[in-house]
């Protein structure tokens, strides 16, 4: 029988959530070998957006230990050393295979046995791949995702290896914009084939969209709207060569990345929780159905009382925000108070080239854009107010 360990808390992930929430149980105050974060990454929580930007700007490479949390809102570092002194267990590379909710027992892939008082479920997106689908050649070299540290080393070298060739960035949302910049800053020859009729769907309107479009094809980004990747050629080496479109048309590439979206790991909790919109359901609080587990960041579906519906949100800011009042809450329940609701504003940002953006709220309404909006134009800025 493996070694069993007892913890009062467990987080269970080890994503920027799960290290702002341990940022807060230190200071409402956490006693030695209280805590315990299980993650299957090998490093401490780190900021993940610094993945699609600094880390892979080859001349000017943001690296570990700088953008491990709380950098990413000016908070400490969190060190390995920084979990030590705080007196919580940081049990790395470390994946959880089994989690028996009604017993408060978690089972390792090792075996190793973890109790726990109260879970914090903090398991994160997994990115979702072409290969799913059955596209052919999909599992070519050469093809990346980016969700971890890990994906982005390989993408990294890549990019040393294929220096000034062909990059093909699959996707038009968050990942699509920032990497094809960032592939640009490399020198790579850059071309985003997205299905949509414009980029940032959800939460671009069409006006901010034609103004990012124009300014990504000023820098020599060659868009290709209105059609999907639908198949891969490789060389006799297993690399990919080519990227065929649904519409016929071929690309030459040498790196290919995706970025199609993500699903919440949510299969430890199948069949134990109560779900919503694909995710655990949670309370304004993050609780869910089982008492003593709490979800928080990108595996929550929560009330969002600004729109008063149940809402799922991927994002830093959402993740953060939600570890923070979901071990609040648990220290409020433990000490028989109670505090405010989460009422959170939806807010994304952004940064490319040297243009950068934040949005609030939701892309609903009229819009009114103003500001320069000549893509071309040296002084940038454009505002746009939906109502």
């Amino acid at each position: 029988m493996a070694e069993e360990k007892s913890f009062k808390y467990v987080i269970v992930g080890g994503g920027v959530a799960a290290g702002y929430a341990a940022r807060e149980f230190s200071k409402q105050g956490l006693k030695p070998g209280e805590l315990a974060i299980i993650s299957r990454e090998q490093v401490p929580p780190y900021e993940r957006p610094a993945l699609s930007k600094g880390y892979i700007h080859l001349d000017n490479k943001a690296t570990l230990p700088n953008f491990l949390v709380c950098a990413g809102s000016g908070g400490e570092k969190q060190s390995p050393q920084w979990y030590k002194d705080h007196g919580i267990e940081l049990i790395l590379g470390t994946e959880i295979v089994k989690a028996d909710l009604a017993a408060k027992t978690l089972v390792s892939g090792t075996g190793q046995v973890f109790k726990y008082q109260t879970l914090l479920a903090a398991t994160g997106s997994s990115v979702i791949r072409l290969s799913d689908f059955g596209v052919p050649g999909a599992d070519a070299k050469n093809i990346f995702y980016l969700r971890e540290l890990e994906d982005a080393d390989q993408l990294a070298g890549a990019m040393e290896a294929k220096k000034t060739g062909k990059a093909v960035v699959v996707g038009g949302g968050y990942i699509g914009l920032e990497l094809s910049a960032a592939l640009k800053a490399n020198n790579l020859d850059v071309t985003m084939v997205y299905p949509e009729p414009w980029c940032m769907p959800r939460l671009f309107t069409a006006g901010i969209a034609s103004f990012y479009e124009g300014y990504y094809a000023n820098k020599g980004i060659n868009i290709v709207k209105g059609t999907v990747a639908s198949g891969f050629t490789t060389n006799s080496a297993g690399e990919v060569t080519e990227v065929k479109l649904k519409d016929g048309r071929t690309l030459e590439a040498d790196i290919v990345i995706v970025g199609v979206g993500g699903r919440p790991i949510i299969s430890l909790f199948k069949g134990q929780v109560e779900e919503e919109k694909g995710a655990l359901k949670t309370d304004a609080f993050f609780k869910t159905s089982v008492p003593d587990v709490y979800a928080i960041g990108d595996i929550a579906t929560f009330p969002m009382k600004l729109y008063n519906e149940m809402r799922r949100v991927e994002h830093v800011d959402h993740a953060r925000k939600s570890a923070e009042q979901a071990v609040k809450a648990i220290k409020a329940a433990e000490e028989g108070t109670s505090i405010p609701e989460y009422d959170y504003l939806p807010y994304f940002y952004s940064r490319a080239f040297d243009l950068s953006w934040q949005f609030y709220g939701d892309n609903v309404g009229e819009s009114v854009l103003f500001g320069d909006n000549d893509p071309k134009s040296p002084k940038l800025e454009i505002r746009e107010l939906l109502g």
